[in-house]
């Protein structure tokens, strides 16, 4: 059926189309834009276009689908860079030049592209959804083909070089299975059970794995003002992370990061594989002059990507800069349908929206029986560094970790600038007890000795500041030259060096000596020797 333009107002259209459902994606006038039904009414339904809708008119031609937007989930998804409708902007890029012409509904994968499957199921036997019929080679990754629609029986299974259409089986039915298969973005993918692990994901940041660890399968945001930097530790984060696969979504940031993170990606490797750290990576860019709507809809991709490599039995981290856009793009969406709005401006389900995103995280018992997990990291830009705004309050109820960057850490230059006494993680006690036993048996008593001197020298500070350093007692004194040294030198990495990325051991040793030089000084002090003597070693 073919309905009409009735209203335009930005990239909300009111269509005259009978029998469209919620979420169904439609194909909007001449030109052929992308949209998705948000509302419907008697009489007419509201659609919100994804692409540029100068030139539309009313009257124009309108087609349902009868399909919600989807990503095409399928092997060549890696070392590619997609907007947040999944369209290949490199292929875009050779076929347009620099900027995306609005219209038409291009493939997403290459299906012409050589695949060697190898089944590891044979004709005759019965599989489940979900279930493994066999893989192709993806680079370094054994890319899993899965059952899909519904359980039945394999009546011809491929073997060897798969046609151009990608056809893996015929099922007794008389269903075929592909290897590529879509799957709508705001469903999340089913799997056998959520279990609860806390095995240390380790992200190359000493502040973060030392002090704030993080547990894969878990989720963290770190909130910033403007120059704090939030984009760079996620970038950094990106490379170094000790995972399988990264899945980066730049949602509303500026092109210039996008480019210059491209360039970086493209000739660093992978600290732990070696391999090209692009052959990793899935990047998902909606830069702020793309389309709002289509911004919205970039964190939706990215998180489906994610979970579809999550399946095989990967553990897949989602890295996203910054969901505080995503929630701005949902607040113009909102303001657009005329709904009533909650805290500044922000719409009244945004907080159900986060805990529906973030419950996507975890580790799970895939339906093939694997165990795979994803987690998520999200920096929030709040306007004015104020930590109190909806959108970090929001996460706050959800994340398990919580990194605070301080501007004032960032105006001295101490970078990362992840504020010791704000931070939080919710996972550091069980990821601790897993760190003594695969790095060393004393990690966690490091770990809060470290906390309490650094909380003792916040008390000592505000003592000098009253007094003066020299009002003092040595020991004090002494804390207080410790501190700064675990400061400058432990908590503070420079990202454009060889300190940018630290193991588990090199960090150990790291603290380990630093621990040990303050207790040799302190027993000296209380033998009776001079501070001055003993600084003067100590250093």
């Amino acid at each position: 059926m073919i309905g009409r333009i009735i209203g335009i107002s930005g990239p909300t259209v009111s269509v005259a189309l009978a029998g469209l459902k919620l979420y169904e994606r439609v194909v909007v006038g001449h030109a052929r834009l992308m949209g998705e039904v948000v509302r419907l009414e008697q009489g007419r339904a509201i659609v919100q276009v994804y692409e540029n809708t100068r030139g539309l008119g009313v009257g124009e031609p309108v087609t349902g689908t009868g399909t919600q937007l989807a990503v095409r989930l399928g092997p060549g998804l890696l070392n590619q860079m997609f907007d947040g409708l999944q369209r290949p902007l490199e292929a875009l890029r050779q076929e347009q030049g620099p900027f995306i012409q609005p219209g038409g509904d291009r493939s997403q994968l290459s299906s012409a592209q050589h695949l060697r499957f190898t089944a590891v199921k044979q004709a005759g036997d019965e599989v489940r959804v979900g279930e493994a019929l066999g893989f192709v080679e993806e680079g370094p990754f054994r890319h899993t083909i899965f059952a899909t629609g519904s359980a039945g029986t394999i009546d011809t299974i491929a073997e060897g070089d798969l046609p151009a259409d990608g056809l893996v089986a015929s099922m007794s039915d008389g269903r075929k299975v592909f290897a590529y298969h879509d799957w709508p973005v705001r469903l999340p993918r089913p799997y056998r059970r959520k279990l609860t692990r806390f095995e240390p994901l380790i992200t190359g940041q000493r502040c973060i794995d030392f002090l704030f660890p993080l547990a894969r399968g878990g989720s963290a945001i770190f909130p910033g003002g403007f120059g704090t930097g939030k984009t760079l530790l996620e970038q950094s984060i990106a490379k170094f992370a000790e995972v399988d696969i990264v899945v980066y979504v730049g949602c509303g940031e500026r092109g210039n990061e996008m480019a210059e993170m491209l360039d970086d990606f493209s000739v660093l490797s992978d600290p732990w594989s070696k391999r090209p750290l692009m052959s990793r990576t899935i990047i998902v860019v909606n830069t702020s002059n793309m389309p709002v709507a289509a911004r919205e809809a970039s964190i939706y991709t990215a998180v489906t990507i994610a979970e579809y490599y999550r399946d095989m039995g990967y553990s897949v981290l989602l890295l996203a800069d910054s969901l505080s856009r995503w929630a701005e793009a949902l607040r113009e969406i909102s303001s657009a349908l005329e709904e009533m709005p909650g805290e500044e401006g922000y719409p009244t389900y945004l907080g159900s929206r986060m805990a529906e995103f973030f419950a996507r995280a975890g580790v799970v018992e895939t339906l093939d029986g694997k165990i795979g997990s994803l987690t998520v990291m999200l920096s929030i830009s709040p306007p004015g560094g104020d930590f109190t705004e909806p959108v970090t309050q929001a996460c706050l109820r959800n994340t398990g970790a919580f990194f605070m960057l301080d501007t004032a850490l960032a105006h001295r230059r101490h970078f990362p600038a992840i504020h010791w006494f704000q931070s939080f993680s919710l996972y550091e006690a069980d990821v601790a007890a897993h760190l003594d036993k695969q790095v060393a048996a004393d990690w966690s008593a490091l770990r809060r000795e470290t906390h309490e001197l650094l909380q003792k020298e916040e008390s000592l500070r505000e003592v000098a500041e009253i007094v003066g350093t020299e009002g003092l007692q040595d020991a004090d004194r002494l804390l207080i030259r410790t501190t700064e040294g675990i400061r400058r030198r432990f908590l503070a990495q420079n990202a454009y060096t060889d300190d940018a990325f630290s193991t588990p051991e090199q960090t150990h040793q790291m603290i380990r000596r630093m621990i040990e030089a303050h207790h040799g000084a302190s027993a000296r002090l209380e033998k009776g020797e001079h501070l001055e003597q003993v600084l003067g070693e100590h250093r």
